[in-house]
Parts: structure tokens; sequence; C-alpha cells
């Protein structure tokens, strides 16, 4: 019986999907607008849910985006120690305002002093949980397989979130791969539906850090809303 002749080494390569292969780094102004976003919902919280400075943190994160943005200008594809320190300090950042904030709100509900007009709470309620879905985004961004980077130059071969798209290649085109809005829904269903949804986590750390994003959005809602129906009726 003859045998199959085997693929040349780079018809194997491009017939691997390109999640799995080296690829172009992706671009730039996703997650670049979704940090802007998170700033500009800082600057809009009321004086006393904000860490003092108020201009402080948020100054702090755009020199660093402007930082990253001239490392990278478009495609996040240079490998640098520098900068992947300067993009996890960046999201630490984000997210420890944020939850300052969070916790300022959720005691303040508590204990009463928080949320004398329904509207102002909702909306302030729903600047942290949207500051929030974006912070944990990042983080997923950020983590899985290593970051952006990592996967531009496939260093890691096994996933920490499995898409649809990695288990059912022929539902999308051999081009695709995870890019920040992926995780960026990633994070908004776990923060609506309190769990995964179409994209499963694989490994410990990235259940555990779905389930801390569950936990702390199925506080905020809670609260906000029970305090915000509260005060209509």
């Amino acid at each position: 019986m003859p045998r199959t002749p085997e693929l040349p080494e780079a018809t194997a390569h491009h017939r691997l999907p390109a999640w799995q292969r080296v690829t172009q780094g992706e671009n730039r102004w996703a997650s670049t607008a979704a940090v802007l976003t998170a700033v500009a919902l800082q600057w809009t919280l009321p004086e006393r849910l904000s860490v003092k400075p108020e201009w402080l943190l948020p100054g702090l994160e755009i020199a660093l985006v402007l930082a990253l943005i001239a490392g990278n200008p478009r495609r996040i594809e240079r490998s640098s120690q520098i900068y992947r320190l300067a993009e996890l300090v960046l999201t630490a950042l984000i997210s420890a305002a944020n939850g300052w904030s969070a916790v300022r709100l959720v005691v303040g509900l508590v204990t009463g002093t928080e949320g004398s007009d329904a509207t102002s709470l909702l909306v302030t309620g729903g600047g942290i949980w949207l500051t929030n879905v974006i912070a944990f985004a990042l983080w997923y961004w950020e983590w899985d397989r290593g970051g952006p980077v990592a996967r531009a130059h496939a260093t890691h071969r096994y996933p920490d979130f499995l898409f649809p798209q990695m288990q059912s290649p022929e539902l999308a085109p051999p081009h695709w791969e995870p890019a920040f809005p992926d995780y960026f829904y990633l994070s908004f269903t776990n923060a609506t539906a309190f769990s995964p949804t179409d994209v499963m986590p694989v490994t410990r750390w990235a259940k555990m850090l779905m389930m801390l994003q569950s936990a702390v959005s199925l506080l905020t809602v809670l609260l906000v809303v029970a305090r915000a129906v509260n005060i209509l009726k």
C-alpha cells in the first residue's frame, strides 16, 4: 500500500489555525479605547468615591497608555519586559481604583449613607459596574496564553480560555484569533449571567478570576438595584 506523502512543513504550518501559529500582533485601538473609557468613567465618579487626589490615578493611567502607544503605535507585537510590566501595572491601577470606589459604594449602601437619589445612584453604580467589566476584560486579555504579544508569537500552546472557534474551526475563517473585543464580550457576559456562557475557562486561574468577577458584579448589582428600588418606593 503506497504511503501518503507528508505535507511540507510550510504547508502544515499554514493549515494551523491562526491562534496556534505566529501572526501579526492585534490592533491597539480596541484595548486603548477601553482603557480611555475606564479613565473617563473614573473622572465622572463623585469625589467621595474616588481615590485622593482625584487626578493621581487617572493621570498615571493616561501616562502609561501614552507610553504603550509609543512602544507599539499600531499593532501590539513588540516583545519587551518593560512594556509587559507597564501593561500589567496599568490594568492593576484601573482595578485598584475601581475596587476602592466599589468598596466605598457598598459600605455607603450598607450603612445607609449612600444613595439618596435613585437616578444618580444608578448612574454611579452603572459606571463602577462597566469599569469592572473593562478591568476584568483587560485581565483576561493580558493573561490568556501569556498576553497579546505571546499569543502573536505563539509561545504558549495551551489556551486558558476556550472560544467556540477553537473547538469548531469551520465556524470561523482561517485567520481568526481572539482579540480584545472577544475578551470584552467574555467579561460582559460573565458579569451579566454570573457564569460562563459560550467561552469556557480551562485553567484554574481563569476559573478563579471569572468566579471573582461574578461575585463582585452580583454584589454590586444587587445592592445598587435594591437601594434604587427602595428609594423609588
